[in-house]
């Protein structure tokens, strides 16, 4: 969202950083939303 105003406003050096801060941001999250999914399917460790 940042990036989209940025780039209208005219700012490409802010709108090409805030994309790629949001796209390490969508990968982090992802792989520590596969993680969870992987622990949550494992039975109770007793």
């Amino acid at each position: 969202m940042i990036a989209l105003i940025a780039a209208v406003l005219g700012f490409g050096g802010i709108a090409g950083s805030a994309a790629m801060i949001a796209k390490v941001l969508f990968v982090v999250f992802l792989v520590l939303f596969i993680v969870s999914l992987v622990m949550g399917r494992r039975g109770p460790t007793v």
